[in-house]
């Protein structure tokens, strides 16, 4: 039978901060039909199917069938639980906030591509995601693509930003699964912002869209669902590219 095992995610450090991710194949051995996020002590979610387990924050305690003891406490390790294998999670502290990815073959994710086409800030918008139970946070049937990266940020200096860049291909949802920040949106003629505060609530941004991530609280934890693996290829990093690609599309 198989058993439980414990992943290296790899850890990005810069003068912005922490970044984590973890890739389907590469990291994750499932396809991803649901994230959760729980804060603080709270109901334990229940098992859908194979899962990997994540402490963005705090640290939590897992039991194995009862005999095997795990303690997560860096965003850099993820716990690997195969379908067959049952779980307890306990000892959590109301500053824990950790990740639940699953697979099941009930819960399907949503479609594997969406169909392309020249986006505007129009079909930027926030998404509510499903409150499964006290603190607890699901993805359900409103995410509009399926999930191949997941990443979070977090230690973010005062005053910094991210993201200054688009994608060609890859959708994106994110959430301040803690804290809050703003995210300012230009699609190479009209631009808007979007307040993200509450983890309940997503902001999908689709490909062709220019996003910078600003005004990050003390406590922030950024999450990020994407619709693709890392491809440098699929970013477009100057604005005066990201102008020249609207304009041209190359």
């Amino acid at each position: 039978m198989e058993r439980e095992k414990i992943i290296e995610l790899p850890k990005i450090t810069d003068e912005r901060g922490n970044l984590y991710f973890a890739e389907i194949e590469r990291h994750i051995p499932f396809y991803i039909s649901q994230v959760s996020w729980v804060s603080g002590v709270s109901n334990q979610p229940p098992k859908l199917g194979e899962e990997m387990l994540i402490a963005l924050s705090g640290s939590l305690d897992i039991t194995i069938e009862k005999d095997r003891e795990y303690m997560l406490d860096q965003p850099n390790k993820g716990l690997y639980i195969p379908v067959n294998v049952q779980r307890t999670i306990k000892n959590t502290s109301p500053d824990t906030i950790y990740l639940i990815i699953s697979f099941s073959l009930t819960n399907k994710g949503g479609e594997s591509n969406l169909f392309l086409k020249e986006y505007s800030v129009d079909d930027c918008s926030v998404i509510k995601l499903s409150a499964s139970g006290e603190n607890i946070i699901s993805t359900n049937e409103n995410i509009p693509f399926s999930m191949k990266r997941i990443f979070y940020i977090s230690d973010i200096p005062a005053g910094e930003k991210r993201g200054m860049h688009a994608h060609k291909f890859c959708h994106e949802i994110l959430i301040a699964a803690n804290g809050s920040f703003d995210v300012e949106l230009d699609d190479g003629i009209n631009k808007k912002t979007a307040t993200l505060d509450d983890p309940a609530c997503g902001l999908h941004i689709p490909p062709g869209i220019w996003a910078v991530e600003k005004e990050y609280s003390q406590d922030v934890v950024c999450l990020v669902l994407a619709s693709d693996k890392y491809d440098a290829d699929n970013y477009i990093h100057t604005y005066s590219d990201f102008i020249k690609y609207r304009r041209h599309g190359n």
